[in-house]
């Protein structure tokens, strides 16, 4: 079994920056898959952006050339990192890690962020 537990989180202006990470336990040497979720008021849960462990990654259309997702397999983390933020990227942010194809998904508790003047 996977906890995580994400920090990073808080209240920004539009246009600055936060850093969100992502420290797993547990069986984290199965998991092979992590991601960053978001949810907004109201809206479904969206993924953000993943990466795998190849380092191969991939974006929300919305949150290209903005943010970076980064991983460190040996410290069990996640990390994303997110510049030009804008109000729409309001919204609780959680860190998800699977076992893929077949295996388990373990999900944070999740971080909020709000960006406003």
């Amino acid at each position: 079994q996977v906890q995580l537990v994400e920090s990073g989180g808080g209240l920004v202006e539009p246009g600055g920056s936060l850093r969100l990470s992502c420290v797993g336990s547990g069986t984290m040497f199965r998991t092979n898959y992590m991601a960053w979720y978001r949810q907004a008021p109201g809206k479904q849960r969206e993924l953000v952006a993943g990466i795998f462990n190849s380092g191969a990654t991939h974006y929300a259309d919305s949150v290209k050339g903005r943010f970076t997702i980064s991983r460190d397999t040996a410290k069990n983390t996640v990390a994303l990192q997110m510049n030009s933020l804008k109000s729409e990227d309001t919204g609780v942010y959680y860190c998800q890690a699977q076992q893929r194809p077949f295996g388990y998904t373990s999900w944070g508790q999740g971080t909020q962020v709000t960006v406003s003047s």
